[in-house]
């Protein structure tokens, strides 16, 4: 398969679940903005604000009289309505300040309706709104637009709902590409840590300002509550609510907090509520280390390949490669520096699907030259950045969200940063040794995280299904099986394949889940699709 130039190629909104690149760390749990790589189903903040549409009378302030608002729906793109409705900033104190959240919604076509369902595709930092406005056809089956209004929305502090802010777009090219202020030290050392802790720490000094109090209120379990409130106003007495990677926590914790709110729940490219954030590295690493050695494998089949010899020597020559932009950053044609970090970025990004392998043909061709723009190009579809501009606000989101959902530490443990360092470079030899480090980016943050990872149990939920896929290498299949097992009612539906999410890419999930949300059907064993 060739591929045009990335740069040539024009922009469309398609699915995928992807990792943060700090500037001297990678923290891996969840997505961003992504286009145009076919393959994914797109992931990414809204790329449209948009102006402010007419909002419902404002609210008493109490959790009821949030849930009795009515929406002022109005036509958006696609023959679709928008509208805003207010949430408290606080839900522990709904009486005060409140926030605005982004819905849309593609009106049911038949005649049988069943209620409503909410979509989310991910994230943290995903826009459910895009998702819905350019994805519709392709992430919901007709049976399921004849029978269910479908909603999207932006989580708060998210695209088109009152967002979290940081830099300009001059300020994010700097903190995403500029020099990095830890090269040349050695990565780990006191100096490195500090060099990189005083870069995060601007950052997230930057994201306070401009934010203010909303950075401390838009956690997932402050989205839960938000969900519940939006399943109140549509007037629906149970959810029902598709949710793929990240979306898979907020359902999750969704099934725990309210189990007897919950309806049809589908949660597809399970995250373990459990995992850790140095578990979620560690498995997420390994992930991409498997799905970049089965690319190799591919690749050395196929004429052109830029790889030789070996899988094992394939896999030296893409490490050799990352040694020698971590020792000499290359600089793009527009002057932006390509770190080993924004190098990482442009590799895992074509790693979600296999129709996406030749991306990578392309990078590696280009850097053994090191030309960095197409691997630039690559970063720029990751952060969902065009032409100078981000469309979206989709990686301060990212670290907003994230940063109040992991537990963090007042003082960083250097010592066991460094041992578990170097176990992951031993488990993914090619990329983990640039993945390490990752307490660093949320202890710097100016709102310590106070969630616990503790495992859900939804007890007295109705069956709620969890699709996991064998080679997911974002969302491991084990994660899938944990939450399964985690949930008193899940049930568990296994894609036998590669790439990230399924019920878009495999008709036998398909068939399963539109079964389940129209009948109401529970499979009596897992189908195992393939």
């Amino acid at each position: 398969m060739t591929h045009p130039p990335v740069a040539a190629r024009g922009r469309r909104r398609t699915l995928a679940l992807i990792v943060l690149a700090l500037s001297a760390t990678v923290a891996l749990t969840g997505c961003a903005g992504l286009a145009n790589l076919p393959g994914l189903a797109w992931l990414g903040g809204s790329s449209d604000a948009g102006e402010p549409l007419a909002l419902p009378e404002a609210p008493e302030g109490t959790i009821a009289g949030f849930g009795a608002q009515k929406p002022n729906w109005t036509p958006c793109e696609g023959g679709m309505v928008c509208a805003d409705v207010y949430a408290p900033l606080d839900w522990e104190d709904p009486a005060g300040e409140t926030v605005t959240l982004r819905l849309v919604k593609h009106e049911a076509t038949g005649s049988q309706r069943l209620g409503t369902l909410f979509v989310n595709p991910g994230g943290p930092g995903a826009s459910g709104v895009d998702y819905v406005k350019n994805n519709f056809g392709y992430a919901v089956r007709p049976e399921l637009q004849r029978a269910y209004d479908v909603i999207g929305w932006d989580p708060r502090g998210v695209g088109a709902s009152t967002p979290v802010q940081c830099l300009d777009a001059a300020g994010m090219d700097e903190y995403l590409f500029g020099q990095d202020k830890a090269a040349g030290l050695e990565r780990g050392s006191d100096a490195w840590i500090d060099a990189a802790l005083a870069n995060e720490a601007e950052f997230g000094a930057a994201c306070a300002a401009a934010s203010g109090d909303l950075i401390a209120h838009v956690s997932t379990a402050s989205t839960v509550q938000d969900l519940d409130m939006l399943r109140a106003i549509v007037g629906d007495a149970k959810l029902n609510y598709l949710g793929f990677s990240y979306g898979t926590y907020i359902g999750a914790r969704y099934a725990d907090a309210f189990p007897k709110n919950v309806g049809r729940l589908v949660l597809d490219g399970a995250m373990d509520p459990s995992a850790g954030m140095g578990e979620v590295v560690r498995a997420q690493t390994m992930g991409f280390e498997q799905a970049l050695r089965a690319y190799a494998t591919d690749c050395l089949q196929r004429r052109g390949c830029p790889l030789t010899g070996s899988v094992d020597a394939a896999m030296g020559q893409i490490g050799q490669l990352l040694d020698r932009v971590d020792a000499n950053p290359l600089q793009g044609s527009d002057g932006r520096t390509l770190t080993v970090n924004t190098a990482l970025t442009a590799i895992i990004t074509p790693l979600y699907s296999k129709d996406m392998w030749g991306y990578l043909d392309e990078l590696f061709t280009t850097l053994a030259t090191d030309d960095a723009d197409v691997a630039l190009s690559l970063a720029d579809f990751y952060y969902d950045r065009e032409g100078g501009k981000y469309l979206s606000n989709s990686t301060e989101a990212f670290t907003a969200i994230n940063c109040l959902d992991y537990p963090s530490a007042a003082t960083l443990d250097r010592a066991a940063m460094r041992e578990n360092a170097t176990a992951l470079a031993a488990a993914a030899p090619t990329i983990g040794r640039f993945q390490g480090y990752g307490d660093v980016g949320c202890s710097a943050w100016p709102v310590q995280g106070a969630e616990t990872r503790e495992p859900v149990t939804g007890a007295g939920a109705a069956p709620i299904l969890v699709v996991g896929t064998t080679g997911d290498p974002a969302t491991p299949y084990q994660w899938a099986e944990s939450l399964a097992e985690q949930l008193e009612s899940g049930v568990l539906i296994t894609y036998v394949g590669e790439g990230h999410t399924a019920t878009t890419s495999s008709d036998c999930v398909a068939d399963t889940v539109v079964e389940y949300f129209i009948n109401g059907a529970v499979p009596t064993s897992d189908p195992r699709c393939s």
